[in-house]
């Protein structure tokens, strides 16, 4: 079995975004030459997440305005968190979007349904942030 790692990078300038990444993804997948087997993509830090969706523009502003009813952010929300940060919001999302994805590998391509694409959630940007992909396989 062969065994694959490798770290994403990236410096959102705005405080919230979502980035389609699945290209990024498949392009380590080509590089590890692994043709069978398990993808991990996950966030690498707690204000961030790692989700599958689909790429409509529409269901992104969805998804904002869904979260931010969720977990208002702004300097006059009171959380206990902020205290000390700012980012109270930022981890509550990310719990609900999530850590990672698991993708299955088959026939050296990512096993994903018809419109499924691979997303970084930024939920407290303006710094540099990573994604660790881990493949196992064949």
């Amino acid at each position: 079995m062969k065994s694959y790692r490798k770290e994403l990078w990236f410096n959102v300038q705005k405080r919230r975004d979502f980035i389609n990444i699945t290209h990024l993804v498949r392009d380590c997948l080509i590089e590890s030459g692994i043709q069978e087997g398990l993808l991990l993509c996950n966030a690498m830090h707690i204000t961030a997440s790692v989700f599958i969706n689909d790429d409509e523009q529409g269901l992104q502003h969805d998804f904002e305005v869904w979260l931010e009813g969720l977990a208002p952010g702004g300097p006059d929300v009171k959380y206990r968190h902020n205290t000390f940060e700012d980012n109270a919001d930022a981890h509550l999302k990310r719990t609900i979007m999530g850590r990672e994805v698991m993708v299955a590998v088959t026939g050296g391509d990512l096993d994903l349904g018809p419109w499924e694409q691979i997303f970084y959630g930024e939920f407290d940007g303006r710094r540099q942030k990573r994604v660790l992909v881990k493949i196992i396989g064949e």
